[in-house]
């Protein structure tokens, strides 16, 4: 990393699971840390939805020489949108409860050491998807890791907030089995290119983790400039059951039903009557037909020596 960043603005979620302890304790140390290298920064704790956002736009507005996001993926994507076009470099305290980013970047899960590898760390510009909806409009909204439409969009929109709070993974476990129960699998089509596919789940990958210790898009790039895709074409409750299953054993490469593709823009479209629903990095994205596409050169990432190992 260039030895002249110095200035840092550090965006924390006070509300995201391991922040909520941290914004006295660790989270202190970890900027005493980062100022032992040179690295000063200044707190600016979120208060609500769509505010870190506004507060990285500042930063950029600002001329900071860095911004540092202590949070889950909700609020690293909410960053993201905040700084997406511009120079400043973004990088990770993991917090929240999950962070797909830090696995990817293989970040340990302690604020404090994840701070000390902040200055040794290569600065990298890579794509972003973005996703276009009637919801988001013509401007869209980026995302870093992962986005899809159908279960797992049905899931993201329907779990409850205050057992995510208490119990963090357990309350997206609690929701995916209650929607293999209820869930009806509407189809919808998948234009990638030349080609078109009914389906009832699409995963957009940009990173080989998804969520807690899964990897769905297993081949995606984080620095290169298209999507993983995996789609699946059954109805069967039953069939997506045992998907899960060979998901816990790291064999869902080998479904029947499951189609895995590589494609930098892909669309969306609903076939049936009930909607299909849309996520992006955890957050509910509104319903299709939606666009989710590349946009090269977008971010700078602060990537840890943790990453190439």
């Amino acid at each position: 990393m260039p030895s002249d960043i110095r200035d840092a603005l550090l965006i924390v979620n006070p509300n995201a699971g391991r922040a909520r302890k941290a914004h006295l304790g660790p989270l202190e140390r970890a900027r005493k840390i980062l100022s032992r290298y040179g690295i000063e920064s200044e707190l600016a704790p979120t208060d609500g939805p769509g505010a870190a956002t506004e507060i990285a736009r500042q930063a950029v507005r600002d001329r900071r020489q860095m911004v540092i996001v202590c949070g889950g993926d909700g609020t690293l994507n909410e960053v993201v949108n905040g700084l997406a076009g511009s120079r400043v470099p973004l990088a990770l305290l993991p917090a929240g409860t999950a962070n797909v980013l830090a696995k990817e970047l293989n970040l340990p899960w302690n604020i404090e050491r994840a701070a000390e590898l902040v200055a040794g760390s290569t600065l990298r510009r890579i794509a972003l998807g973005k996703i276009k909806t009637e919801e988001t409009g013509a401007a869209g909204r980026y995302f870093l890791s992962v986005a899809g439409a159908g279960p797992d969009g049905a899931l993201v929109r329907a779990v409850n907030g205050g057992l995510k709070r208490h119990t963090g993974t357990l309350a997206y476990w609690a929701e995916g089995f209650r929607q293999l129960g209820s869930y009806r699998f509407p189809r919808f089509r998948v234009i990638a290119g030349q080609e078109s596919f009914e389906a009832t789940l699409i995963v957009v990958g940009r990173t080989k983790h998804y969520g807690g210790p899964f990897q769905i898009t297993s081949e995606a790039d984080l620095y290169g400039n298209d999507f993983e895709l995996m789609l699946c074409t059954t109805r069967s409750r039953w069939k997506y059951l045992g998907y899960v299953f060979l998901l816990l054993f790291g064999q869902l490469r080998r479904a029947r039903g499951a189609r895995f593709l590589r494609a930098s823009c892909v669309r969306c479209e609903p076939l049936d009557a009930e909607p299909v629903w849309a996520q992006v990095d955890g957050e509910p994205a509104g319903a299709i037909g939606v666009e989710f596409c590349i946009v090269p050169d977008a971010l700078t990432l602060a990537v840890p020596h943790t990453a190439l190992k």
